[in-house]
C-alpha cells in the first residue's frame, strides 16, 4: 500500500515539476526531487527513468552535484527575474513589490554561488549487458560509470561470488 502511495505522490510531483518548467509560478526542482525520493523508495524502474531522463535528469543532477553550467545559470536567472518582474507588475501592491525581489535576490545569490560545471554535459547514455535486449530495472549503467565489464553479469551479485 505504501509503495503505491509513493508511486502516486511521485507521479503527481513529476507532473507538477514538468508544468513548472513552463510556468515560473511552480518550482520545478523541489517537485522533481520529491518525485526522485518517492520513486527511489517505491520503484527502481521509475527512479532510473527519472534520473536518466534527458530533461528532468539535468535538474536532479544539478541539485545533487551543487553545480550548474554557466548557460543554465543565465537561463535560470533570466526566467526567475522575468517571473518576479511580471508578478510585481500584475499584483501592483507594495508588500509583494518589496518581498518578491528580496526573495529573488537571495535565490540569485544562491545560484551564482553554485560551482560552475563545464558546458558539455556528462555522458548519460545507458549501457546494457550484451546478453539482454531490454534491461531489468536497476541493471542499466551509465557509460561514465567505471564498473569493469567482467563483473557485470545477468545473474547478479550472488552469482558473481561463486
Amino acid at each position: 500500500m505504501v509503495k503505491w502511495f509513493l508511486v502516486a505522490v511521485g507521479s503527481v510531483s513529476l507532473a507538477l515539476g514538468a508544468v513548472g518548467i513552463l510556468l515560473p509560478i511552480l518550482p520545478t526542482t523541489p517537485f522533481l526531487l520529491l518525485a526522485a525520493f518517492c520513486f527511489a523508495r517505491s520503484s527502481e524502474r521509475l527512479h532510473d527513468y527519472l534520473v536518466n531522463h534527458r530533461v528532468f535528469g539535468t535538474y536532479i543532477s544539478n541539485y545533487y552535484n551543487h553545480a550548474m553550467t554557466p548557460r543554465h545559470k543565465a537561463r535560470t536567472l533570466a526566467t526567475l527575474w522575468f517571473g518576479i518582474i511580471v508578478s510585481v507588475l500584475l499584483i501592483g501592491k507594495l508588500i509583494p513589490a518589496v518581498i518578491l525581489p528580496i526573495i529573488a535576490g537571495l535565490v540569485s545569490l544562491h545560484i551564482i554561488r553554485l560551482r560552475p560545471r563545464p558546458e558539455q554535459a556528462p555522458d548519460t547514455r545507458l549501457e546494457f549487458p550484451e546478453d539482454r535486449a531490454v534491461p531489468e530495472p536497476g541493471t542499466a549503467r551509465t557509460v561514465s560509470e567505471q564498473t569493469p565489464r567482467s563483473q557485470d553479469t545477468a545473474e547478479g551479485p550472488a552469482q558473481r561470488d561463486r
